[in-house]
């Protein structure tokens, strides 16, 4: 299938990208003979692309997209057919990640760093290997450190003429102006709950009702509602979440609450750690030689310390996730209690919840949500700012008890 098929309710975007795409072959084959492409517009591609948008919507899936179609090498493209057929072996390797000319780059800790920048300047200075376009995609650009951002700022201003940038971040304000005024802005919008039900039972098989289900669950973000469709414990880890509401009757509960969650997050932390990091601190004993009880060979000692170092921060990172995931879907289910506080008629994110829902809803005013949604909403940015996450969640749910 064509590699626009996975990137759901963005129309308007695929429209302005596959004409990039097209423009941007043009330029290719412009170079090779000498004269421009007759009813090409140039102007539409770009050497630097800012893709931004709600969390799920499908920023990366968007720019991969992108970059597949840059490279597409279909032969229906010389009768007009659309860059990025996603059977070619241009498309074929940049989905898989394997393209020679397209580097993917992310991170596991909670920032990318100066050096790493530094390098993908420097790789980017250089013709593509393929003849096409070198393409570099930043897959959180929200997560560079000021000096890496800065150092990313001089790949962006002095552009090499077959290197293209693709940065995705949650929104404009999350990169430097220096860096947004020189891209061209992209803007996602949070797919229907209809849409990402059709590609959950069209792409992963998943039956109708529960893709519908997890759909709504996942509030407009794809990847959580696959994640809800496909696996059972994700589903019975959201039911947990949403019990809390209906658990901070008193100071215990929202104690034994806050703990729970806090606990669920260490765990998932921990069993990523449990498989992931051995695999890596095996990986590198054996690309430095070493031996089961022999004397680490030179230089390893420094390896393994910046791999743990590594593996902390992924630790964290994903210590945060989960909480934030929880953190939303409580959101979600106070958003649906306000819905019906205030008689709304649409449809319910939690409506398999609904007896949930119309209990909280008569236990008290629509005021006394909006102050849980608040608590909820202070509690994420306590996170972001290194609060411990006990002490964070705990004052939510003390918080959500009080109304």
């Amino acid at each position: 299938m064509a590699v626009w098929d996975d990137l759901v309710g963005q129309e308007r975007v695929v429209e302005q990208l596959t004409a990039a795409a097209r423009a941007a072959r043009a330029t290719v084959l412009a170079g090779r003979s000498g004269r421009p492409e007759p009813g090409t517009n140039a102007s539409l591609m770009t050497h630097a692309w800012l893709f931004t948008g709600p969390p799920g919507a499908g920023q990366t899936v968007a720019a991969r997209a992108f970059a597949a179609a840059l490279q597409c090498t279909s032969p229906d493209l010389e009768l007009g057919g659309t860059p990025g057929c996603g059977f070619c072996d241009g498309c074929h390797t940049v989905m898989a990640e394997s393209h020679a000319d397209v580097k993917f780059v992310r991170t596991d800790g909670l920032s990318i760093g100066v050096g790493d920048m530094r390098d993908l300047v420097l790789r980017a200075s250089s013709y593509p290997t393929g003849g096409r376009w070198s393409v570099i995609l930043i897959d959180a650009a929200h997560r560079l450190t000021e000096a890496a951002a800065n150092a990313l700022l001089k790949g962006v201003e002095e552009p090499s003429p077959r290197t293209v940038w693709l940065l995705c971040a949650p929104s404009v304000q999350d990169t430097l102006p220096t860096i947004r005024s020189r891209c061209r802005h992209l803007v996602l919008r949070t797919p229907s709950a209809e849409s990402v039900a059709d590609l959950l039972v069209r792409r992963d098989g998943v039956e109708p009702g529960l893709a519908e289900l997890a759909a709504r669950a996942g509030q407009g973000d794809i990847e959580r509602a696959r994640r809800l469709a496909v696996d059972e414990q994700t589903r019975t880890r959201r039911l947990e979440v949403l019990r809390i509401p209906l658990e901070v009757a008193d100071i215990g509960g929202c104690l034994a609450a806050a703990q729970r969650l806090v606990d669920t997050a260490k765990a998932d932390a921990e069993a990523l750690a449990v498989t992931q990091d051995a695999k890596e601190t095996g990986d590198l004993r054996a690309a430095y030689g070493a031996v089961e009880g022999g004397k680490a060979p030179r230089g390893m000692a420094g390896a393994v310390k910046e791999l743990e170092k590594r593996q902390k921060s992924r630790a964290t990172r994903t210590r945060r996730e989960t909480l934030s995931v929880a953190l939303l879907d409580l959101l979600g289910f106070y958003r649906d209690v306000l819905a019906l506080q205030l008689g709304s008629t649409g449809v319910l994110a939690n409506q398999d919840q609904r007896a949930a829902l119309d209990r909280v809803a008569q236990a008290g005013p629509p005021e006394s949500t909006l102050r849980r949604i608040e608590a909820v909403l202070g509690c994420r940015r306590a996170l972001d700012r290194n609060v411990d996450p006990l002490l964070a969640v705990e004052a939510m749910t003390v918080a959500l008890r009080a109304g």
